[in-house]
């Protein structure tokens, strides 16, 4: 997709406010019940600009999706200064990661709703590669930062060596991810009594935690 923004500051500005006028959509409604018109109207622009910046909805919601989880990493992250990055062991990073679902559900239900139906939308959506490869990309970024941090948990032995960095890393987003977004979206069935969803996820992080990373 060709970058209509590129060089002009007020078309970076025009671009971020589609942006986040189309995730508001599709976090409230979901991304199947929103139309590109929709948000152009929703943005202030007309149809024929949104088009100009995004020309199919499958660019629009690739940009969407991206845009909010780097924002959203970036944020996370940002407490950390390079010297606690260095001194970061494996475990450490584990743990950095399933506080970070935690957080997702204590603090960012809109970023879990509008995740609710993102990735099957790109699993199905007929698309390019090219298209879908800005969400891929920064995927491929998060799991290299891990091999990183998978390999430091090996030489520093805070990390089981019984366990492949595929079971580790595939059960600490898959698993934490599905739970706490089945909870924000109201997908888990709520006793009317006894029932404190938080406590559920905060032992669902201990269990992983305690299958991941050595005892001291």
């Amino acid at each position: 997709m060709k970058d209509y923004t590129a060089g002009k500051a007020w078309k970076i500005a025009k671009q971020q406010r589609i942006l986040e006028a189309a995730f508001s959509l599709f976090a409230s409604r979901g991304i199947e019940m929103v139309t590109m018109p929709e948000v152009a109207e929703a943005s202030g622009v007309a149809r024929a600009t949104l088009y100009r910046y995004f020309t199919t909805k499958l660019d629009l919601v690739v940009a969407v999706g991206t845009w909010k989880w780097e924002e959203y990493i970036k944020s996370y992250d940002a407490h950390l200064s390079e010297e606690d990055w260095d001194r970061m062991t494996g475990a450490d990073y584990v743990r950095h990661l399933l506080n970070g679902f935690l957080d997702l559900y204590r603090n960012h239900g809109d970023i879990l709703r509008f995740n609710y139906n993102f990735n099957s939308y790109l699993r199905y959506e007929m698309g390019s590669s090219e298209q879908k490869a800005p969400y891929i990309n920064m995927m491929e970024w998060l799991g290299k930062r891990f091999h990183e941090f998978y390999e430091r948990g090996m030489e520093d032995g805070t990390l089981r060596t019984d366990i492949s960095e595929e079971a580790i890393f595939s059960s600490t987003f898959h698993i934490m991810l599905a739970a706490v977004t089945r909870y924000s979206v109201g997908l888990v069935y709520v006793l009317a009594k006894g029932s404190e969803p938080e406590k559920e996820l905060v032992m669902l992080r201990d269990l992983l935690e305690s299958r991941f990373v050595k005892e001291a």
